[in-house]
């Protein structure tokens, strides 16, 4: 399954030490064994169009092999660090899990 996770910064938190340290951050959460490949990303510079979304700042993309691996993912104590730490950060979140 894959795990799709959307960051939106806030205003505060969009200056380049910041942003280094939760890309460093988001780079971590792929060191969790459960997490079977994957990346983060920004916007792409595409063509605009009615039906983009570059609103946000940030995404990952998590791929496990199952959706208990993706459960156990979500307590997993590197991920609960990775919240506690960067939760300041955004100023909205949004997931969407594809099977």
């Amino acid at each position: 399954m894959d795990h799709h996770v959307y960051f939106w910064l806030k205003e505060e938190h969009q200056n380049a030490e910041d942003r280094a340290a939760f890309e460093k951050g988001l780079s971590s959460l792929f060191q969790i064994p459960l997490i079977k490949g994957g990346r983060w990303a920004v916007p792409a510079p595409v063509m605009l169009r009615p039906v983009i979304d570059q609103s946000w700042d940030y995404a990952t993309i998590s791929q496990f092999d199952t959706v208990e691996d993706h459960d156990a993912y979500q307590v997993h104590p590197d991920h609960e660090a990775f919240i506690h730490s960067f939760k300041p950060f955004w100023e909205r979140v949004q997931v969407r899990d594809l099977a």
